[in-house]
């Protein structure tokens, strides 16, 4: 028999051992012992990622854990009208009853740096999962008025923008009235910030830059679509519909 030794690197509470054969007569052999290993540790480890992602997904927040941990953002998202200068001069999005599942994936995504803004990811780079959820449960529900009903579809608008609405597929995943999404991972964005909403629409069309831009597939193809003008046009009609939306201004500012 060999000796073994424990390969170091093993997940936690796995031990690995590679036996040592004094006699491996060759090394075609010997590599496809280390392959086996190798394989070995790369399914331990890819196992133990999806149930990590299994586990974070399954997090569930605390709006009152969550108000606590609010400093970092009642100064831009809890004073009315107060505006951001990057990457261009814009009202900061109201985030009050947006939905907790969109907040935490916005956030995970400025983490991630498939939102680049320097600001955002500061602040998420310093987050735990259960302080996104934590978070993302506070503000989906401050400020609601539970006992009112969902917002009406509008009865229309301007041509042009009812076009561009029709052309880029809008409501078929931010809902007849913009604020019902067909998946809550989706926003609620009747009603949000004309100047935000535009600023956010053009960020998905930019790839090339280190600061700015989105990287989300579905809305990277569907701004694309259109011209900076267009973008502007349906990002006002949308800003000017009926909002589940707020800006919940702390006692202490007003």
């Amino acid at each position: 028999m060999g000796h073994g030794r424990v390969l170091t690197g093993a997940p936690e509470g796995e031990r690995v051992y590679i036996i040592a054969q004094p006699n491996y007569p060759t090394t075609a052999r010997l590599s496809s012992q280390m392959k086996r290993t190798l394989l070995t540790l790369s399914a331990l480890f890819v196992a133990s990622v999806t149930s990590f992602s299994v586990f974070a997904q399954d997090i569930k927040g605390n709006a009152a854990a969550g108000e606590k941990k609010t400093a970092m953002c009642v100064g831009c998202h809890g004073i009315n009208g107060y505006h951001s200068s990057f990457p261009e001069m814009h009202r900061v999005p109201m985030i009050a009853g947006q939905s907790a599942k969109y907040i935490a994936a916005s956030l995970t995504a400025y983490k991630k740096g498939e939102r680049k803004h320097p600001t955002m990811r500061g602040i998420a780079d310093g987050l735990s999962a259960q302080d996104i959820a934590d978070l993302a449960a506070f503000y989906a529900d401050h400020g609601v008025d539970f006992n009112r009903g969902p917002l009406p579809k509008p009865a229309g608008g301007p041509a042009q923008a009812m076009a561009l609405v029709t052309r880029g597929g809008c409501v078929s995943c931010h809902g007849d009235n913009f604020s019902r999404p067909v998946d809550p991972s989706y926003p609620r964005i009747a009603g949000q910030h004309a100047d935000y909403l535009y600023v956010a629409l053009k960020s998905y069309k930019t790839t090339d830059k280190e600061q700015i831009g989105r990287s989300q597939p579905v809305m990277a193809g569907i701004a694309k679509q259109f011209s900076n003008e267009e973008l502007k046009i349906l990002a006002e009609y949308v800003g000017s519909l009926p909002s589940d939306l707020k800006t919940v201004q702390p006692n202490r500012f007003k």
